[in-house]
């Protein structure tokens, strides 16, 4: 009986020890509290260990066991609230095995996290992948480069993963920093290192995979990401580059080396774009800033083909209608670093010249003008720059140094003439407008509205550079310019201006000017076709493209057509003229005749040919021999191109005579001859050889017949006088207190006319007055013919001259008359709109002497 009862209890003690033993084994599952007696007794410990315990073989070399993975993979999948304790574990035993150099299980455990990655998507997941990437950074932050490549392939694996719900608190700030500093890995062997920076380019690139679409993640484009993230890639490139110049051949294209090895150079160029092309409107001053720093701290500046190709990379790979962002990156830059090197401005001008070539063709914003606006004002500091060194130069001893300098800054210069042109040749016609009007306004000429370029600073010198260059620059905007409309092409303020630069004493500016008319005239690509003076024997078989002039060109031609005229007359007498000038002068007039010339433009233009001619007889002026040779093979040269234009045969025969004639008596008055190296030059020329010349007569005659109006031809062309001639007095530069020198020195009368010597011959000169009759009455008679035959717009023109200059004479006169009495009080001036008081002290008054006692 007892026996039995204490086998009673025995049953019972041991129902409740397995009781006890069960109910510890469910608390330890699901509070994962492991306790002494787990260690002791393997088979209590909790499922999800026992699964990864047995993924691990005895034997590391083994390999990851498939079965026991399979079995582990499908308890998370059936139940996965247990993935964070999974991932807990998984890194607790990673953590180990790393201090103890157990890699062989560290391999193990990371691919058995892959895998539970790649098979699990659940709202459980997220804790599984804190624990993930915590076992990822322990890999990146040991020395170990293999335990670093294979942490990084994780961390790729892992970006790939398209997650279902954002993170609200994860971030990679981390793992930004551990990339990029392995991006710079400096290894002494140089396969690890090309792998670790492979790996860093790769791990950049899952972090810009994972953040850059994830809305919770814009942090990443913060400045303090990004200048990590884009010097990593830049290095990486630029170490190709490097290579490169060194002689050693990179990988051309792809991201694979031809031994294997993946080229670092391609991926981080990959991972470049990738990057840019996801950057939002927002985002793109973050993202080019870091890349001007980069070209900063490296001096990748001179040479510059790097930053070239970086820049080219960002404008191909960013949205098109962020572009602008782009260039006002660059221009803010070159204005921060405008007291750089010359070589380092002017390798920023020709990558502003690369982003602006490929934004040009897309979006460039509101930025036309602005860009336009910063470079000019470079072109003026240049100028500045290489005045102030050629000072210097001529006032120390060293020349060589100085001549380096200021040919560095012409470096400078051209690259932002360059940049300008080509900015404004790729911009459609009614913007290229504006920019012709916004680069003539820069101009500095005497006299223009927009006088903005403070000239009395730089002088002659700075002032004469910088009309040619901006000259320059508007010969490359106005290239391949097509107007349908004259008016619109040339509008006043932009005609006025541009003529008066023709009447300065620089045959280089003239020469521009010109360029700039023919740009814009020629609609139909004809200069070719015309370049050079010469005698063209047969002006049909050029095959000249022309179309019927229109209404709109024909107003244009009555308003402005004794411009031109008078421009082209003024331009052939200065003494400066060189063979160039003399060609574009022929060219001129060519395009107008092809262009813009009817029947009353043609009569106008023999009239000027006939004027020319007799300029350069009368030579009242006294213009060297070059210049009237010169003078008479240019209209040699016109009248028989016109005579052929026109088809009019007996003009082309009388015109053929004269040349012929020339040919064999007087070959030093065509241009074939005159235009020649060491040809000789007559002292004079002979006025009494009439057949040497054209007759204006001869000429009515044969152009008698309908179409024409022979009869203006009697009328000479005198050019008409106007205000700019008074105002200008053709000077190349634009210095007001040099102006008013040469005023009050014309003024003045001179001593040897004071002194004049009174002879016989000026007595006698004085006492006959019937050459003054003479000449009185042949005046009158010219004045009656002109007002009686000449065009209406030629008088209308005269007239405004005129009344012009009395306007302008009458206003200083009540300038200098009408004044108010100065005041102690102060004196009461209006200028743009507000009252200023100047006061003037009393003892500087000047009293009547009736008031002084």
């Amino acid at each position: 009986m007892k026996h039995r009862e204490r086998e009673r209890e025995t049953e019972e003690s041991r129902s409740t020890w397995q009781a006890v033993l069960l109910f510890a084994s469910n608390k330890m599952d699901s509070e994962n509290n492991e306790s002494g007696v787990c260690g002791c007794c393997g088979p209590l410990r909790p499922r999800y260990k026992r699964l990864v315990d047995n993924i691990f073989p005895e034997d590391p070399k083994d390999g990851l066991s498939k079965s026991d993975m399979e079995k582990l993979t499908f308890y998370a999948v059936s139940a996965p609230e247990k993935l964070d304790r999974i991932g807990a574990y998984l890194a607790e035993r990673l953590s180990r095995d790393v201090v103890r150099h157990r890699y062989g299980n560290v391999v193990i455990a990371m691919e058995a996290l892959d895998q539970l990655l790649m098979a699990c998507h659940s709202q459980s997941i997220k804790p599984f992948v804190e624990s993930f990437l915590h076992m990822v950074a322990k890999l990146l932050e040991s020395r170990e480069p293999d335990l670093q490549v294979l942490g990084t392939n994780s961390f790729v694996k892992f970006a790939n993963i398209e997650e279902d719900t954002p993170s609200y608190h994860r971030r990679y700030d981390f793992f930004v920093s551990q990339f990029s500093a392995m991006c710079h890995s400096t290894h002494e062997d140089t396969e690890t290192r090309t792998r670790i920076r492979v790996a860093g380019i790769k791990g950049l690139q899952g972090v810009v995979r994972k953040t850059v679409n994830d809305e919770l993640q814009a942090i990443i484009w913060e400045p303090q990401h990004m200048d990590k993230l884009i010097p990593s890639m830049l290095f990486n490139m630029q170490d190709s580059e490097d290579l490169d110049r060194a002689g050693h051949p990179s990988t051309p294209s792809g991201s694979v080396s031809q031994d294997g090895e993946e080229n670092p150079a391609a991926l981080a160029e990959s991972c470049f774009r990738e990057l840019l092309g996801r950057a939002a409107y927002g985002n793109m001053n973050n993202a080019v800033r870091p890349v001007l720093v980069h070209l900063d701290n490296h001096h990748l500046w001179d040479p510059n083909e790097f930053a070239v190709s970086c820049f080219r990379i960002i404008m191909y790979s960013i949205q098109a209608q962020h572009s602008h962002h782009v260039i006002q990156q660059v221009l803010n830059h070159l204005d921060t670093h405008n007291k750089n090197t010359p070589r380092a401005r002017a390798g920023i001008v020709q990558v502003l010249l690369e982003t602006v070539a490929i934004a040009a063709k897309g979006s460039v914003g509101p930025t036309v003008l602005e860009v336009f606006n910063t470079l000019l004002k470079h072109l003026r500091m240049s100028v500045d720059f290489e005045l102030g060194e050629s000072s210097r130069r001529n006032s120390s001893t060293s020349v060589s140094s100085g001549r380096g300098k200021e040919s560095e800054e012409r470096i400078v210069q051209n690259a932002i003439i360059q940049t300008i042109g080509f900015f404004g040749g790729n911009l459609p016609d009614y913007q290229r407008a504006e920019v012709m009007m916004f680069i003539m306004g820069k101009v500095p000429v005497y006299g223009t509205p927009c006088h903005t370029l403070d000239t009395v600073k730089i002088g002659h010198q700075g002032t004469k550079r910088i009309q040619t260059m901006l000259l320059s620059s508007l010969i490359m905007v106005t290239s391949g310019f097509k107007s349908k409309s004259m008016a619109a092409a040339l509008p006043s303020p932009f005609l006025d201006p541009l003529f008066s630069i023709s009447l300065m004493e620089d045959s280089e500016l003239r020469q521009l000017v010109f360029e700039i008319l023919h740009n814009i005239i020629d609609r139909h690509d004809n200069r070719a076709k015309l370049r050079g003076i010469r005698i063209i024997p047969n002006v049909a078989a050029l095959k000249i493209k022309r179309e019927k002039i229109s209404k709109q060109d024909v107003a244009f031609m009555k308003k402005h057509g004794q411009q031109l005229y008078r421009h082209i007359y003024l331009g052939c007498k200065e003494e400066d003229n060189v063979h160039k000038n003399f060609e574009l002068l022929f060219t001129t007039l060519a395009i107008l005749t092809i262009e813009l010339a009817n029947e009353e433009v043609v009569i106008d233009l023999i009239r000027l040919s006939i004027a020319l001619q007799d300029m350069a007889l009368a030579n009242e002026e006294n213009m060297p021999m070059f210049i009237r040779c010169g003078i008479m093979a240019l209209v040699a040269a016109y009248l028989n191109f016109l005579s052929q234009m026109i088809a009019n045969p007996p003009f082309c025969q009388h015109v053929s005579k004269v040349i012929e004639l020339r040919s064999m008596d007087a070959q030093h008055l065509l241009p074939e001859h005159i235009f020649r190296d060491k040809c000789p030059i007559p002292e004079s020329l002979d006025k009494e050889d009439r057949l040497l010349y054209f007759q204006t007569a001869d000429m009515a005659e044969c152009l008698a017949g309908p179409g024409y109006n022979a009869e203006r031809l009697s009328v000479p062309y005198v050019p008409q006088v106007t205000d700019e001639d008074r105002l200008t007095r053709r000077k190349s530069f634009v210095d007001t207190i040099s102006l008013q020198v040469d005023i009050v020195s014309n003024c003045l009368p001179d001593k040897s006319q004071l002194a004049e010597e009174i002879t016989f011959e000026t007595l006698k000169k004085a006492i006959d007055t019937t050459g003054l009759e003479e000449q009185e009455r042949e005046k009158r008679r010219q004045v009656m013919e002109k007002f009686q035959k000449a065009p209406f717009e030629e008088i209308a023109a005269h007239c405004e001259s005129k009344a012009n200059m009395l306007h302008d004479r009458l206003a200083k006169i009540f300038e200098l008359t009408i004044r108010p009495p100065p005041s102690p009080s102060g004196v009461v001036s209006i200028s743009s709109g507000h009252t200023q008081h100047q006061s003037v002290p009393v003892y500087e008054m000047k009293f009547p002497d009736l008031c002084v006692y």
